[in-house]
């Protein structure tokens, strides 16, 4: 493999010789060269010539009808343009970091996320890159969806399946469980049937964001008897603590929150996917970078 010479604390020297070298094969002449790089003809042919003194060979036999590459020149060339593409890549990838250290993320997430992942998500986002500034909109599922839809946020997470679906990275499987008061007739079941919750009076969410029911009893057939409707997750949860009914809820947005319920898995098993999605107007650095970020944070501490 043929090495080209490079002369440490040169860099930005030794790459404007290759853009001349390049720029002169694919334009075809010195003159349109040198007219691409705000040159003359005589500094690039200077160039050009400094370039083959330096690696002892000819790279360009010129004439009249402009430039030919020699044998030498076509070995070297493919590694110069190579050469060039991670330069421009490098100085793409510093710019973009520079951004999102100090660029704006506006999140959307709804009540379980907002309260067991964002706060230790955003710390440890915020301690690498302290000048990116988070404003966090917090709502049910219908609430992200429309900020989606609007462009009122860069990136959020929904639970699929969501309008967004074809820009969604699924993040995390959450089992759904059913959310019943101490005491009651299912309680001394290890595993409740969706089939018996849809016998019971069920407080749910509104009608827009109440999937998680619909998900779970939907797979067996079965027509919810919905008492009362909210759009506070944790008034569901108060609710069925007083034994105004049953819920169905995930598995995620509990922990920490089932005192004076009881929990149980369900049969048949039903589940949530957590996914992240960017939103339907162009994204900023500073939120790609944060979406990377999550998509790590939640595979390690989920």
């Amino acid at each position: 493999m043929m090495k080209i010479p490079h002369e440490e604390g040169k860099s930005g020297m030794s790459l404007k010789k290759y853009e001349a070298f390049v720029r002169t094969v694919e334009l075809g002449s010195l003159t349109r060269a040198a007219e691409a790089m705000g040159s003359t003809q005589s500094r690039i042919s200077h160039v050009l010539s400094a370039l083959e003194e330096e690696y002892g060979f000819v790279l360009l036999r010129r004439n009249r009808s402009g430039v030919r590459l020699t044998e030498a020149g076509e070995m070297v060339l493919p590694k110069m343009q190579e050469i060039l593409q991670k330069d421009r890549e490098l100085t793409e990838l510093i710019g973009d970091i520079r951004s999102a250290d100090a660029g704006t993320v506006r999140l959307g997430a709804f009540t379980s996320v907002a309260v067991h992942w964002l706060p230790g998500m955003i710390r440890t986002f915020q301690s690498a890159h302290p000048k990116a500034e988070l404003k966090m909109f917090n709502g049910d599922y219908h609430d992200v969806d429309r900020w989606l839809a609007d462009g009122s946020v860069d990136l959020a997470f929904v639970a699929l399946p969501a309008e967004a679906d074809s820009r969604c990275v699924p993040l995390y499987r959450d089992e759904l469980v059913a959310v019943l008061p101490k005491g009651h007739r299912l309680c001394s079941l290890p595993v409740c049937p969706a089939a018996e919750i849809a016998k019971e009076p069920i407080i749910s969410l509104l009608e827009t964001s109440n999937h998680d029911v619909r998900r779970a009893l939907d797979a067996v057939g079965a027509k919810p008897d919905i008492r009362f409707r909210t759009k506070d997750d944790y008034a569901v949860i108060a609710m069925v603590r007083q034994g105004l009914g049953v819920s169905i809820m995930p598995s995620l947005l509990l922990r920490g929150n089932n005192e004076g319920v009881e929990l149980r898995p369900l049969d048949p098993p039903a589940y949530r996917t957590i996914a992240l999605t960017m939103g339907s107007v162009e994204t900023g650095p500073a939120a790609r970078q944060f979406a990377e970020f999550a998509r790590a944070w939640v595979k390690e501490n989920a």
